[in-house]
């Protein structure tokens, strides 16, 4: 088959062995693979990613000098079964596939590792237990949006948005725009996006954001609507006063059996949701200096390099941290079903197509912003230009 092999950063189209399904995994023809942020961090930051897994317990990511097939966000066909399956649906089927798979008990990230060539190619191999079919006719383009989608989704739900409440989106690339397709597919009815990019703006409209803003003009923490907004800590003192003075009111009743209830329901002034999206040293310290008081901050964007915050700034207004990695099958499974549903529309995300030919074109490309945010990969295509 044909794939793209990246080795030190440098990517060759090269004709490999045709793989061979180990036990319990399949092989599918690959009908779409997006182009992934990760993926331009692992052409270029390999070792320090590999050092970093090392650290949390995976010692099988791809190192530099390693021959990797990229590609992780993928839908194909099924071809064959390896040993051991139950051979759910027949050759032909379009699926989708968690990207991971094990050889024995070891468990290995599809296009992340040596040990499993990624979709950046004619084939891939996956595990029969993480495969689903698409449902609703749903297109192979867009059913290869489950895997970003679904970390968006897996995102949205940590981050526990009510409907209510206003969402905030600090930066509008893939992963951003994605996190605000989930965040109106769950019923968020106020979503506020930010990125310096008018064509990320563009694209932050068109995926549903309430209200888009240029940082470098506006600022987001006022752009929106106000709804009783707590704006600082004397606002949270002041409701502790008039919360008191009401309760004082109601004459022989124990007061703080309402702050005990309150504490078992978790209820309670809350400020904004906001989603790190951007990945980039600084950011996370503007944020907590500039988010309101009680703010929920969901870490997405991924910082590859040191960074500083301030803690006192987030204890002192009691700001929430999260930060969230990948998704559980589940989740998988319900995003594939919001998109062939049509609860969530991915169009906007997609901006690009190219053959193997085209990765190296495509990666250079998507290095500026305002050209294109998901370039997808046709294995079957010629076009070398995005």
């Amino acid at each position: 088959m044909r794939a793209a092999v990246v080795t030190n950063a440098e990517f060759e189209v090269a004709d490999l062995p045709t793989p061979v399904p180990g036990r319990g995994q399949v092989l599918l023809n690959v009908s779409r693979c997006g182009i992934c942020g990760s993926d331009l961090h692992a052409r270029t930051h390999a070792d320090e990613i590999a050092d970093l897994a090392v650290a949390t317990g995976y010692d099988a990511f791809m190192r530099a000098e390693q021959r990797v097939v990229l590609g992780h966000e993928f839908s194909g066909e099924i071809v064959e079964y390896g040993p051991g399956c139950r051979k759910r649906w027949r050759p032909g089927t379009p699926v989708v596939a968690l990207p991971i798979v094990r050889h024995g008990k070891q468990p290995h990230l599809t296009g992340l590792s040596a040990e499993a060539p990624g979709a950046y190619a004619e084939q891939v191999v996956v595990q029969e237990s993480m495969t689903m079919p698409v449902p609703n006719g749903l297109s192979a383009e867009h059913a290869a949006l489950t895997e970003p989608m679904a970390v968006a989704w897996h995102a949205v739900r940590k981050g526990r948005v009510g409907k209510g409440q206003t969402a905030f989106v600090i930066g509008c690339g893939p992963i951003g725009l994605a996190v605000i397709c989930m965040l109106k597919a769950a019923g968020v009815r106020t979503v506020v996006a930010s990125d310096f990019s008018p064509r990320r703006r563009e694209l932050a409209t068109a995926c549903g954001a309430d209200v888009v803003v240029d940082p470098a003009i506006d600022s987001p923490w006022t752009a929106a609507p106000e709804r009783g907004r707590i704006k600082g800590v004397t606002d949270i003192l002041s409701l502790g006063f008039d919360t008191m003075d009401l309760l004082r009111r109601v004459p022989k009743v124990p007061w703080w059996y309402a702050f005990r209830f309150a504490h078992t329901l978790n209820a309670g002034p809350s400020g904004p949701v906001i989603f790190e999206c951007v990945g980039v040293p600084g950011i996370l310290d503007h944020i907590l200096a500039a988010a309101p008081p009680l703010s929920r901050v969901v870490v997405v964007g991924v910082c590859m390099e040191a960074d500083r915050i301030h803690p006192a700034m987030a204890i002192n207004k009691e700001i929430e941290l999260r930060f969230v990695l990948g998704y559980d099958p589940g989740e998988f499974r319900d995003t594939l079903h919001m998109l062939a549903d049509g609860k969530v529309d991915p169009t906007p995300l997609i901006t690009g197509t190219v053959g193997l030919d085209g990765i190296e074109t495509a990666f250079t490309t998507l290095a500026n912003p305002e050209h294109h945010a998901k370039i997808l990969i046709d294995p079957a295509s010629t076009a070398r230009i995005p």
